[in-house]
């Protein structure tokens, strides 16, 4: 069967659904208060357990919630006893394992290879409550804990480093993360279909994992030499990695481009004698689908067993999640090969029952804190939708320029930020979450909105560079920064506020030397802009920009370029852009900066 689709047999084959008003159970005890013997489903993540949506782990362990399984969390367990997850038993199905909302070296390690003094997705914000490769360390002691049941790995982890590819911290290569772990499956992206599928394959005693989209396995020796392999796309192997790291630039190239649910083909690397097999992505949850899954119970609270906050989840507890997929392509970023780049948005009316639930909360204050996405003003964008869509294996539909196949929504947008903030019981709606420029420019009612009444003092935009030649390897648009400035200037005036800004530039890009990084603090000094810290570039498994770092090779024409790898190099570039600034990594925030 399709991951895709329910034949009506099956859908009355379906367990009953289930609408739980408690958090997903941490212990023996939660289990004994449910009346539960057994779980179906054990979910191990490197996270704390936060009953939000903007959490992977509960947003998969309410899923399997509502399709009628029984779901339990093991949060941050103790990876130096395998004990510590077994405090539920051993579950009836299967095991899923994540590292949590982040790789768990981007959440152990800064830029420079330092060990963090703090994690975000901890209580109290304690490092080192996670082990380095979270996902292949949770994986291999659940096949010491529960010998026989099937392990499914998931989460940003597993969907980014699903092919060979380059570990920043250790500087070397690496397999794919099936061959480590010695798990059973993999679901890359957003899993909530796939999951579905297993485990309703498991539960009916199917026991053949093969053909879900959105999955990866890795097959044995006798059945990786019997596969045919004629439908697929082949991969560099390891070994051929291995002999010639420059083979990372057509291996991630091939990976983008079949980045396609519509006609994207699967892929196969060996390694040594056994096949990784990749599937076709999933389609993307759309339309009623995507509005029920934020309408299950989420407490929208850390589990009550922590003394302390989770500090990552006090920035996002009062925001609400609106639109999903990134159609940018940037190539430093890991959203379009984990979401993909087909959009999907909620309807105004499902927002509008989160806000309305928001509300009745103690907790809440009045403020809307980020109505927001991969791409906020993305909400109501539409691309996937036409025959040319369905046959197009580019990885981006902004860059070089706006595809005319991408339709642009103003309406939509506008419609959410009145309704939202036109709610009894809400004072403040802010967007938080990073726009599109060019795509601002294009709605100039949805950005004087925006200005007007919905910035917060500060507007998140990502401009990330000044020099044409590095925002083309970027893949981000020439020029549009500057223009973008003025109006926000204008739109600012208008509404008698001083607001400020807050951008986003890399420094020590692929292919950018001082020269490059001139043509910035030039812009900057011309503005009188003082940036109180930067953004210094760290190489994120399987993306393009990290086959550039790595390979010294432009993506785009194969030419040699200068990479910045030593600290000399990194500090000098970052001192132009701002003397004696603290150093953030490509997923971290600037602060605030003023622009009038």
């Amino acid at each position: 069967m399709s991951a895709d689709s329910v034949t009506f047999m099956q859908f009355m084959m379906e367990p009953t659904i289930v609408r739980s008003e408690a958090f997903l159970p941490m212990s023996r005890a939660e289990m004994d208060a449910r009346g539960w013997r057994e779980l179906d489903v054990l979910i191990i993540t490197g996270d704390a357990y936060v009953d939000h949506p903007s959490f992977g782990a509960a947003m998969i362990g309410r899923v399997l919630e509502a399709a009628g399984w029984r779901v339990g969390i093991v949060a941050q367990p103790d990876w130096r006893d395998v004990e510590s997850i077994k405090v539920m038993g051993a579950p009836r199905l299967f095991v899923g394992v994540t590292a949590g909302n982040l790789d768990s070296m981007v959440s152990n390690y800064t830029v420079a290879r330092h060990k963090r003094k703090l994690d975000v997705y901890s209580a109290g914000g304690v490092a080192g409550r996670r082990p380095n490769h979270a996902a292949v360390v949770y994986a291999q002691m659940s096949r010491r804990a529960f010998p026989g049941v099937p392990v499914v790995l998931g989460g940003m982890e597993a969907s980014m480093r699903r092919v060979a590819h380059y570990d920043y911290w250790e500087d070397k290569l690496r397999p794919s993360i099936l061959t480590t772990s010695k798990a059973d499956l993999l679901v890359y992206g957003m899993g909530e279909r796939a999951v579905r599928e297993i485990a309703r394959r498991m539960d009916s005693g199917v026991g053949e994992l093969g053909g879900i989209a959105g999955t990866a396995r890795l097959l044995g020796e006798k059945a990786s030499a019997a596969a045919d392999f004629a439908d697929c796309v082949v991969l560099p192997s390891w070994e051929e990695l291995q002999a010639d790291v420059r083979l990372l630039l057509p291996l991630t190239k091939v990976t983008e481009a079949q980045q396609s649910p519509y006609c994207g083909k699967r892929l196969v690397q060996m390694h040594g004698k056994r096949a990784v097999v990749m599937e076709a992505p999933a389609m993307p949850v759309d339309g009623p689908e995507l509005d029920e899954l934020y309408a299950y119970p989420f407490q929208r609270r850390a589990h009550p067993s922590y003394q302390e906050p989770v500090p990552g989840f006090a920035t996002i507890k009062d925001s609400v999640i609106v639109s999903r997929g990134c159609a940018g392509g940037c190539t430093f970023c890991g959203l379009g090969l984990h979401q993909g780049k087909f959009l999907s948005s909620r309807s105004v009316e499902s927002v509008l029952e989160e806000v309305r639930g928001l509300t009745g909360l103690e907790s809440f204050r009045g403020t809307v804190s980020d109505l927001g996405g991969p791409t906020a003003n993305l909400f109501g964008a539409a691309n996937g939708h036409v025959e040319a869509c369905m046959g197009c294996h580019r990885p981006s539909c902004l860059w070089p320029g706006i595809c005319p196949h991408f339709e642009i929504h103003e309406q939509p947008g506008l419609d959410l930020l009145r309704s939202v903030r036109n709610l009894p019981g809400v004072k403040h709606v802010f967007v938080q979450s990073g726009i599109r420029m060019d795509v601002a420019m294009r709605t100039p009612e949805y950005l004087r909105e925006l200005v007007m009444y919905h910035v917060s003092g500060h507007l998140k935009v990502a401009p990330e560079h000044l020099h044409p030649e590095v925002l083309r390897r970027m893949r981000k648009p020439v020029g549009d920064f500057p223009a973008f400035m003025e109006k926000f200037r204008e739109f600012s005036r208008d509404a008698g506020k001083k607001q400020y800004l807050v951008p986003y530039f890399i420094s020590s890009f692929p292919g950018c030397t001082a020269k490059e990084m001139g043509v910035v603090e030039e812009f900057l000094k011309r503005e009188r802009w003082n940036l109180q810290q930067v953004q210094d570039f760290i190489p994120l498994p399987m993306t393009a920009a990290t086959a550039m770092y790595v390979t010294g090779l432009d993506i785009h024409t194969g030419k040699p370029i200068p990479v910045a790898r030593n600290a000399g190099e990194r500090e000098q570039q970052k001192r132009m852009l701002r003397p004696n600034a603290p150093v953030r990594s490509n997923s971290a925030a600037p602060d605030l900066d003023v622009v009038d």
